[in-house]
């Protein structure tokens, strides 16, 4: 393995370390199949709980469930929305999607060093 994906990897380890248990939020928080199709639509930009609710067909209640699970996740922030201070505009925010792929890189890394080992192996016990 390089000096530098070796750097990279740890740097990554300190983020995914720093941050487990919000990974294990973020990841809790994406098992969902319309928490998915919220993050989906709120990359677009920011939206008002009213139109993610519209968009992904469901109660503004039965939305409010999932908003609050991706707040606290911390995968979406609510902030006051322009001149009426009731509206909610929600918006995507990137640290947890940062740990995410860091921790996914992680992986891919891991199996990159195997499948490079298992080559080595290959190359030295083949005729």
């Amino acid at each position: 393995m390089s000096l530098s994906l070796s750097i990279t990897i740890q740097r990554k380890r300190a983020i995914i370390n720093a941050n487990g248990n919000d990974l294990d939020a973020t990841l809790a928080a994406l098992a969902d199949p319309t928490r998915r199709k919220v993050i989906d639509l709120l990359r677009a930009g920011p939206r008002p709980a009213g139109e993610l609710a519209q968009a992904v067909q469901m109660s503004a209640p039965a939305l409010s469930r999932h908003l609050r699970v991706l707040r606290a996740g911390g995968l979406v922030q609510a902030e006051a929305g322009g001149e009426d201070a009731r509206l909610r505009l929600y918006t995507l925010r990137q640290e947890p999607f940062t740990a995410l792929q860091a921790w996914l890189d992680q992986v891919q890394a891991f199996w990159a060093e195997q499948l490079g080992s298992f080559k080595d192996h290959v190359e030295r016990t083949t005729p």
